[in-house]
């Protein structure tokens, strides 16, 4: 097997080959979803799917498009790239850490944190701040930290190994692409050996965390491995920072494209819950998602074989406008809005309630505290470097008192 046969969720589209595109690949995927719904790219050895109905049937439908895929860093298997019976066990045990009143519970503790970080922005001298390094990145980390018992001292670390798990390489070179790798396997044996670390404690001195109470579950009467554990411990890690941070990021972003919602909201909180789901839909975190087929199957006209990689374009999906009215405009209440940002089916993102509420909570605080949001004209955006991510690294914006 090939570097792009069995990477192709981490080399770019040859598409989205310019910053621009990359910072608004939507008229891009506009375009492909129009002249190529179901398209084979020669490059990266897996099929590109656009529509919202087919990304839609794949997604729903595991057992001919299965998650087990040929993994990038050392082959660990986590609850993302299992298959039932064994998913349906394990993720049934890990809800028992995201369920409503959890997830609720967690909302003074959200915050509180929130609160301190707008405090720290207010004290410092400047008038303008990254969105992304003030509050977007912390709040995520401080509570998955929390939730897995991370002491204070290692977030920082905690970060910068989360950052390079979604990272992917900028151009499709071997020199690129073995680079990252490089990297993504270094910083899985760091994690792995310090969740290890963590795991060894808590099976001496449990405590009130996810790791503790991963430790004690049993999936009819047998304990989770190690392995199991470790891997589910750096998924969370991954994904619920990571995705939280641009929903964040990205909310902030389109609060000062379009400065009257800010006014909106500060006048009618209610509407946040909606414009943070349109926001999914506008600018949705996660861009992609990766499939095998385990059989042949036709999607659209398009015959996909056994074995192929199919890659599920979430972002084109959320605009197609065979399922949303006025698809490229951003209407803070839209209803319905059955956006695909979360994934769907057995596979529905675990953290989305978190995430929601983090990002809910985040912007009731700025609106209620700041006059306007403004972006600093002139200050460098730059892309994630990852195809399936959706965010900027940085966002300096200028907040102004509340008259």
């Amino acid at each position: 097997m090939d570097k792009s046969q069995r990477y192709a969720n981490i080399i770019p589209m040859a598409e989205l080959n310019t910053k621009e595109k990359r910072l608004q690949p939507f008229p891009v995927f506009n375009e492909l979803r129009q002249k190529t719904p179901v398209r084979y790219d020669e490059s990266r050895s897996c099929w590109d799917v656009f529509r919202y109905e087919d990304v839609h049937r794949i997604l729903k439908d595991p057992a001919t498009f299965s998650s087990r895929r040929a993994l990038a860093v050392k082959d660990r298997e986590t609850i993302l790239t299992m298959d039932p019976p064994r998913h349906s066990q394990l993720r049934g045990l890990v809800n028992k850490a995201f369920t409503p009143k959890v997830v609720a519970d967690l909302a003074s503790r959200i915050s509180s944190i929130t609160a301190e970080l707008l405090d720290e922005i207010e004290h410092k001298a400047t008038t303008t701040t990254d969105i992304v390094s003030a509050l977007a990145v912390p709040l995520p980390v401080i509570i998955i930290a929390e939730l897995l018992g991370v002491p204070p001292e290692d977030r920082s670390l905690f970060k910068e190994w989360s950052d390079i798990l979604v990272k992917g390489p900028d151009q499709n070179t071997d020199e690129a692409f073995l680079q990252v790798i490089a990297e993504k396997e270094r910083a899985t044996d760091e994690l792995t050996a310090y969740f290890a670390h963590i795991v060894k404690q808590r099976r001496s001195e449990p405590r009130e965390d996810l790791i503790s109470l991963l430790l004690a579950a049993e999936i009819e009467g047998e304990k989770l491995s190690d392995p199991e554990i470790l891997g589910f411990s750096i998924l969370l890690l991954a994904a619920g920072n990571e995705t939280t941070t641009n929903l964040i990021t990205n909310a902030v972003r389109r609060l000062t494209e379009d400065p009257a919602l800010q006014s909106l909201l500060r006048g009618d909180p209610a509407l946040i819950p909606g414009f943070i789901e349109e926001v999914l839909r506008y600018y949705p975190p996660i861009q992609a998602i990766g499939r095998v087929a385990t059989q042949d199957v036709e999607i659209g006209d398009k015959r996909i074989r056994q074995g192929e990689q199919v890659v599920s374009w979430v972002a084109s999906a959320n605009r197609d406008e065979a399922k949303f009215p006025e698809p490229d405009t951003f209407i803070a209440d839209r209803k319905p809005n059955a956006h695909l940002s979360f994934g769907f089916g057995i596979h529905f993102c675990l953290g989305a309630p978190l995430a929601r509420l983090e990002a809910q909570l985040v912007i009731e605080a700025l609106v209620k505290r700041f006059g306007e949001i403004r972006f600093v004209p002139g200050s460098e955006m730059m892309y994630i470097q990852s195809p399936f991510v959706y965010g900027v690294k940085q966002f300096t914006v200028m907040l102004s008192p509340l008259a």
